[in-house]
């Protein structure tokens, strides 16, 4: 257990929302990181709260439900504890025709409340758009999302992107939060999004701010990645091997961050925080032992001037690639 109190922050200037600095995202619980245990899963997100965590993001897409459901079990009976943000719009998504299901916004509406039947919960603090690019369906989801926060349904919506264009679609619609992939491996953000969402109040959750594991510094290039894990192209795929260990030899460079009191995990947490437009971040977590480590990011003294120069001095400002396309 971390000791010391998780600072939080505004999520965005709309939503009435105070969320602590490290959240806790729940991606991993439902599968396609290799195998999963529902023990493991739950006492990672008690961990997470007994640390005084209070932001929880899933979707209904992790795990086919699956960790939508897990959620829903370890808010039973304290509702008011949790702080939850799920996402909609992969479910039975038409490739093909390349649009999502929500072909009515009466469609949309179902949907979300499918979610929240899930998380057994008659309302959700944060529902997302998870298709991170126009598609034939996106007003429906527009439409819907505001419908709801009327409702009383949800408290607040936006849309996980890093596209610009995408998200300004859905600012000139009220959106209140952006879910967003950003980390010392990937600085893009910098450039044109984050500066956006402060100047217009827009909330930014940050996912990926371990690069999937990479900044972790555990990976050797060699790993043999188990199961349905989608990491597997990582040793599998030539072009995306290559990838990986110049990634690898980036995190190398970054190794000397990394101190007896603070892990190089932690201080790629430290780093996402120090940004002025975040509001949380949402590492993964798959058990107790995951959740406390991030948690305990949380009451970490802020990175320093110096320790800030060393990251850009390995990757600058703006810089990096996108770890995951969207």
């Amino acid at each position: 257990m971390t000791t010391g109190t998780i600072p939080s922050r505004p999520l965005g200037s709309r939503t009435g929302l105070e969320v602590t600095e490290v959240g806790c995202g729940l991606w991993a619980v439902g599968g396609h990181w290799g195998p999963t245990d529902d023990e493991a899963a739950l006492g990672a997100i008690e961990t997470a709260l007994e640390s005084g965590v209070n932001f929880f993001d899933t979707a209904d897409v992790y795990g086919d439900g699956r960790s939508e459901r897990l959620l829903g079990q370890a808010m039973m009976g304290r509702r008011d504890r949790f702080i939850i943000g799920t996402k909609i719009g992969w479910t039975n998504y038409d490739s093909e025709a390349n649009r999502s299901q929500y072909t009515s916004v009466e469609k949309l509406i179902e949907g979300v409340e499918s979610n929240l039947e899930r998380l057994g919960t008659d309302y959700v603090d944060v529902i997302q758009c998870h298709v991170f690019y126009p598609e034939p369906n996106t007003a429906h989801f527009l439409e819907g999302f505001a419908k709801l926060k009327e409702q009383g349904k949800v408290r607040a919506w936006g849309v996980s992107t890093g596209d610009l264009s995408h998200l300004q679609t859905f600012a000139e619609a009220g959106c209140d939060t952006l879910q967003i992939d950003y980390s010392i491996l990937n600085r893009d953000p910098e450039r044109a999004i984050l500066p956006f969402c402060k100047r217009h109040g827009i909330g930014v959750i940050v996912r990926g701010p371990l690069a999937m594991g990479i900044l972790t510094g555990k990976f050797t290039g060699e790993e043999r990645f188990e199961g349905d894990d989608f990491r597997k192209a990582w040793i599998d795929d030539p072009v995306q091997h290559d990838q990986f260990k110049r990634d690898l030899a980036t995190v190398e460079r970054l190794g000397p961050l990394a101190t007896e009191e603070r892990s190089l995990a932690q201080t790629a947490l430290k780093f996402v925080t120090a940004h002025e437009a975040v509001s949380t971040v949402i590492p993964g977590a798959r058990n107790p032992r995951q959740a406390a480590s991030n948690a305990a990011a949380g009451v970490m003294r802020p990175l320093n001037a110096e320790e800030l120069a060393q990251i850009d001095a390995v990757v600058p400002p703006g810089g990096g690639r996108k770890i995951w396309p969207a």
